[in-house]
């Protein structure tokens, strides 16, 4: 437990510090929204590339990670739909429900995953983005789209922007650079690794930031359910798939650690974009984040992860 905390633990206080930063408003303006645009679009893709472009992803076992995490994600959001009537929620709250359980925390995962397992750690969580990213989006809308909360122009919005979502496409070039052979040639490669160091921390800061205690107020069931589908039972189901399809090691470490990671924030702009709660949402996203502390420690400890 203690090598787990000790790895996490950082993590949990750059949120924290993101956290205490937004609550005083420092510095100020635009400034954070300016910034994790800059994450999400420049250092984050650039962590991609370069640990996708140069890693020997033969190591990685692709496809029984993919049925491991995407098999989880498919069968909870089949199970989320079917259920929908009897949840009794409103579309609005369904979808963003939806998301709480869907989405992942991109940020925390990799740097969990490089916490516990070092450069190894952070190829199996840059294939596991590389799979999750496209899969949760193509979900989401899906959903937004079932239930009736967006027109058509904000289904070819959606269908843009998934289009040219950064993570999806950073992680098409590192695989297409790899699989060439053709890597980051010349100084290329100590350029964009710098680059996509600074991703991490100032992501997990920006997480932080970006926590709304207040909206905790309002969150009512649909907080609760998706915050235990998130952070309990979709852990549960990757365990099982694991083993299912012996993934073990590192491997199996690092689906566990993105199966327990809490939601995205991201979620609240594409709540706010598509229709649906977006209070409701800004809540899941707070709630998790912070239940997440305590839950994703104890479950990692729980399931052997070393």
């Amino acid at each position: 437990m203690s090598d787990i905390a000790n790895a996490l633990g950082p993590l949990f206080l750059l949120i924290l510090l993101g956290a205490a930063l937004g609550w005083a408003r420092f510095p100020g303006g635009d400034f954070w929204p300016r910034l994790e645009r800059f994450i999400y679009y420049l250092l984050f893709p650039a962590m991609l590339v370069a640990t996708l472009a140069t890693a020997d992803v033969r190591q990685v076992p692709v496809l029984r990670l993919g049925v491991t995490l995407l098999g989880t994600m498919t069968l909870l959001g089949l199970g989320l739909w079917l259920a929908r009537h009897r949840l009794a929620l409103a579309p609005p709250a369904f979808t963003s429900t939806f998301q709480g359980v869907v989405r992942f925390n991109t940020y925390v995962g990799v740097a969990g995953a490089t916490a516990l397992h070092g450069a190894a750690g952070t190829t199996v969580a840059a294939v596991a983005v590389a799979l999750m990213v496209p899969t949760a989006n193509i979900l989401c809308v899906l959903a937004f789209i079932a239930s009736g909360t967006l027109g058509s122009a904000s289904l070819r919005r959606s269908a843009v922007a998934l289009l040219r979502n950064p993570l999806i496409l950073a992680c098409l070039l590192g695989i297409v650079l790899n699989l060439g052979g053709i890597g980051l040639p010349g100084w290329s490669f100590e350029a964009i690794e710098l680059l996509g160091n600074a991703a991490l921390p100032l992501g997990l800061v920006a997480v932080g930031v970006a926590l709304r205690p207040q909206a905790l107020w309002h969150s009512g069931k649909a907080f609760w359910l998706s915050s235990a589908l998130k952070l309990l039972v979709t852990p549960l189901i990757v365990l099982a798939l694991a083993w299912m399809v012996g993934l073990h090691g590192a491997d199996r470490d690092v689906a566990l650690l993105f199966a327990a990671l809490p939601t995205a924030t991201s979620a609240y702009i594409l709540a706010r974009q598509l229709g649906g709660d977006a209070e409701l949402m800004a809540a899941v996203i707070t709630g998790q984040t912070l239940l997440a502390m305590a839950t994703l420690p104890l479950l990692l400890n729980a399931f052997g992860v070393n």
